[in-house]
């Protein structure tokens, strides 16, 4: 069974930058939809980054766009999502994804994410 384990995160202040890893084991991560999600404080689970393991497009949520990175790195079974410009409304636990063809997801432990203003 796929398990993933984050590493990353922490407090930093507006404007800096933070980089998340999520490394798989158990499966190759390229068999699989990979992303990233976030749940800020009060909020809904969402989604704001991720890969399609059908055609490898990249696609991101408008707020993070442009700020975030989304990678991976197949070799070391790891995807990455580099955090740029950072601002208080990113604060929130970050998840990383990872999404089977047959409809099962795998979940990342969560990483919490603190940008003090």
């Amino acid at each position: 069974q796929l398990q993933l384990v984050q590493s990353g995160g922490g407090l930093v202040q507006f404007g800096e930058s933070l980089r998340l890893s999520c490394v798989a084991s158990g499966g190759n991560l390229g068999n699989y939809a990979v992303g990233w999600f976030r749940q800020g404080p009060g909020k809904d689970r969402e989604a704001i980054a991720g890969i399609s393991s059908i055609d490898d497009k990249y696609w991101y949520e408008d707020s993070v766009k442009g700020r975030f990175t989304l990678s991976r790195d197949n070799a070391k079974n790891t995807v990455y999502l580099q955090m740029n410009g950072l601002k208080p409304e990113d604060t929130a636990v970050y998840y990383c994804n990872a999404h089977s063809f047959l409809g099962t997801d795998y979940w990342g432990q969560g990483t919490q994410v603190t940008v003090s203003s």
